[in-house]
């Protein structure tokens, strides 16, 4: 066949594939999310070095203080304190760890990749809910180091391994909860900084307020009652509960009735908003 022979033959078919009536089907929510958990996988291995400093290095710093310099003094003892605040640990180790979902949603929309996205015949959450969904990973690394350490400092779940475990899912699907607002934080805001910006000033008060470093029985009655139905404290009495083998149905239930308040509100309106983003 000479050359112009196969010229023709391939622009004949290219013609009869472009005159077609079925078009290529194009891929299912399942497939165009497993495909976005795999992009954000590529990017996370890409910042190792960096992520490991919140995995690991920041819980180790933040329990040896806490455990060590204030121990002795709110629970007179650094054995008891470490019983004690390790559950919570978890709670606060994964909620600083939260605003990176915003920071990175606000990254792609400012490098334009969101705009290409959008031209392209998937599913369009799947964009959002792949970079989620990895930063489970991350969450349960971060918790797997944080036990680890406090193990390796004297810590001993009376739960045991179950509850330790039960521990763990708990506070994952409420960072995964609490994602939701900083995925619709990083959709909106208009400069990355805000995003830190606002992670000062409403996150850490939040997390200071809490009873995750201090019993509500060593308060003063009113702030006690304000402390107790702080969503942070809620996940952090349910964590204990389940990590010492006591937990409280109803403080279980009250947690992940905060938590399900968390998705229902935030996951739809960041879908909405990602829309109409994406739509201009």
């Amino acid at each position: 066949m000479s050359a112009n022979q196969a010229n023709q033959a391939n622009r004949a078919n290219l013609m009869r594939a472009l005159s077609a009536n079925e078009r290529p089907r194009g891929p299912n929510a399942l497939s165009a999310v497993g495909t976005f958990t795999w992009r954000a996988m590529r990017g996370t291995l890409s910042q190792l070095p960096y992520m490991a400093i919140d995995v690991v290095i920041f819980p180790i710093i933040f329990l040896l203080i806490f455990t060590f310099m204030f121990g002795g003094a709110i629970s007179g003892s650094t054995g008891n304190y470490l019983q004690f605040l390790l559950p919570g640990m978890l709670v606060y180790t994964v909620t600083t760890m939260t605003v990176y979902i915003g920071i990175a949603i606000k990254t792609d929309i400012d490098r334009g990749v969101f705009n290409r996205f959008r031209t392209l015949p998937f599913w369009q959450p799947a964009a959002i809910i792949g970079t989620m969904l990895i930063n489970l990973l991350s969450y349960a690394a971060a918790l797997t180091t944080t036990i680890a350490f406090g193990l390796a400092l004297g810590f001993r779940p009376e739960g045991g391994f179950a509850g330790a475990v039960s521990a763990m899912l708990l506070v994952i699907l409420y960072a995964f909860s609490v994602s939701w607002i900083f995925a619709c934080i990083g959709v909106v805001a208009k400069k990355t900084e805000s995003i830190t910006t606002l992670t000062y000033v409403v996150l850490y008060p939040l997390m200071f307020t809490s009873n995750v470093f201090a019993d509500t029985s060593t308060m003063p009655d009113w702030l006690g009652r304000i402390v107790a139905y702080n969503p942070i404290s809620l996940v952090s009495t349910a964590a204990r509960g389940l990590m010492h083998g006591d937990a409280a149905a109803a403080d279980l239930l009250t947690a992940l009735a905060g938590m399900a308040v968390f998705f229902a509100a935030f996951a739809p309106l960041t879908f909405w908003l990602y829309r109409r983003k994406t739509a201009r």
